[in-house]
């Protein structure tokens, strides 16, 4: 559980690092970005703090703020009424990213989350500015900021977050704020 004013302070955060790249976020914009803990309680190690600009029946698009060595938790999106699970392209705007996904796996991965023992795709890819990835539906992965924190544009096919599935058991989408 988040605090509001913890709450506050991450969207701060995140509306501090959009102004520093010369992202221009509105004001209703700002006033939702979402913060996420993942339920965990643990803001700056596991969470993410966004903006989504347009998610209809077939595209999204999602302005994401990482604080320092802040990770999203290893998940994939699976597919729902017949449809295939999310595609996803992360591009770096603003620092590095550690992105892990099913693969060979990296012999000294330079990302350390909390709570290792709910992570098993370590296959690395490693994003700084400029860079791309795609994730295909279905594909367990996570990513995690490098030092300076980063910022990432996700575009993906039609987002249902809320049927993601995690790893970690004690994972909820849904932040609680009290």
């Amino acid at each position: 559980m988040l605090s509001s004013a913890q709450v506050e302070e991450a969207r701060e955060y995140a509306a501090q690092r959009f102004a520093e790249a010369g992202i221009v976020i509105t004001e209703p914009e700002r006033a939702a970005i979402e913060v996420s803990d993942f339920g965990l309680s643990d803001l700056d190690r596991t969470g993410l703090q966004l903006i989504v600009y347009v998610n209809t029946d077939r595209v999204c698009a999602k302005e994401i703020v990482l604080k320092p060595g802040q990770t999203c938790p290893e998940h994939r999106h699976v597919g729902t009424g017949g449809e295939p699970g999310k595609e996803e392209t992360f591009r770096v705007r603003r620092g590095t990213v550690y992105v892990y996904t099913e693969g060979t796996p990296a012999a000294t991965p330079l990302a350390s989350p909390a709570r290792r023992e709910h992570y098993t795709a370590w296959h690395e890819i490693v994003l700084r500015a400029g860079e791309q990835h795609t994730v295909p539906p279905d594909t367990l992965h996570w990513f995690q900021a490098g030092p300076e924190g980063a910022i990432v544009s996700e575009f993906s096919t039609r987002s249902t977050d809320e049927t993601d599935v995690f790893t970690d058991p004690d994972i909820a989408r849904l932040t609680v704020v009290g």
